[in-house]
């Protein structure tokens, strides 16, 4: 008992730490926003005093250089309707794959495991090449892309999910009149909740902070939020951190709290994904 109470501490410890080597960054971020550019610069740790605080004037000049408003509305299309797709698409192949078992399905799941390890970086020009000849280098075509990138991961975690769903609730259901989309949408679509939820908060947390695909896609009119924060950068490198420091705040905050709204979701749903079939 006394080497399982002292494991516990460690462990306890050591997750402690990590918590904070996490939240840390974030907490240094918020209170810089509110410090002069000087001050931030020679003690970026110190905390706010009289001599280095100055309110909301970084916030009120990020935006006004940003324009933080208008790229936050683009950000939340693109996330949104990206996050949507994904989930149907995805959700519904992952059916399809797990209950159809022949040669064809479970070739196109390897396909879909093998996708999860390409890096972006290899296929990157030419997804931007083939994007500009598709016309899909726009905000509505970059939904398509992002659901070709996200759906490796996710169509593993529903898979991991459909596999312990009791087939006999499927079989009831067509007893019962059902067509195979029917059954899809009532019976098997509800008890995805737990993996859905946590599939939506992964690929959110990824498209919103994403800044690559869309600089490489995007039309130069249309910018998210962080293609706006970029601009912050001036000539020669030149960075007004008091600027940054305080758009970046507005940038974290909602995938923040969309995180903190699931998160209960999220362990179960991990979990659940896991099932081997």
């Amino acid at each position: 008992m006394k080497k399982e109470k002292r494991g516990n501490i460690i462990l306890t410890f050591v997750i402690t730490i990590l918590a904070i080597a996490f939240i840390a960054p974030i907490i240094i971020i918020l209170y810089n926003s509110f410090k002069s550019k000087l001050y931030i610069s020679n003690s970026p740790f110190a905390l706010p005093n009289s001599e280095s605080f100055v309110g909301i004037k970084n916030y009120v000049n990020g935006l006004a250089k940003t324009g933080l408003f208008k790229a936050f509305g683009w950000s939340l299309f693109i996330t949104v309707f990206s996050v949507l797709i994904i989930l149907l698409c995805t959700s519904m192949t992952a059916w399809y794959i797990t209950r159809v078992k022949n040669k064809a399905t479970s070739m196109l799941y390897y396909v879909f495991v093998f996708a999860m390890i390409v890096p972006f970086q290899m296929v990157m020009f030419s997804m931007s090449k083939v994007a500009n000849m598709l016309h899909i280098d726009n905000p509505v075509g970059i939904i398509l892309i992002y659901l070709g990138y996200g759906a490796g991961l996710s169509v593993f975690i529903f898979s991991g999910f459909v596999k312990s769903i009791p087939i006999e609730i499927e079989e009831a259901a067509y007893i019962d009149g059902c067509t195979p989309l029917q059954t899809y949408f009532k019976v098997v679509f509800p008890l995805m909740k737990p993996t859905t939820i946590t599939v939506a908060v992964l690929n959110a947390m990824w498209i919103w902070n994403d800044y690559l695909l869309p600089t490489l896609v995007l039309p130069s009119e249309v910018k998210t939020i962080p293609m706006a924060i970029q601009y912050l950068r001036g000539g020669y490198g030149s960075i007004d951190m008091g600027d940054m420091m305080a758009m970046l705040v507005l940038a974290i905050v909602p995938i923040i709290v969309f995180y903190l709204t699931s998160q209960k979701y999220i362990i179960k749903g991990v979990a659940a994904g896991a099932v081997k079939g």
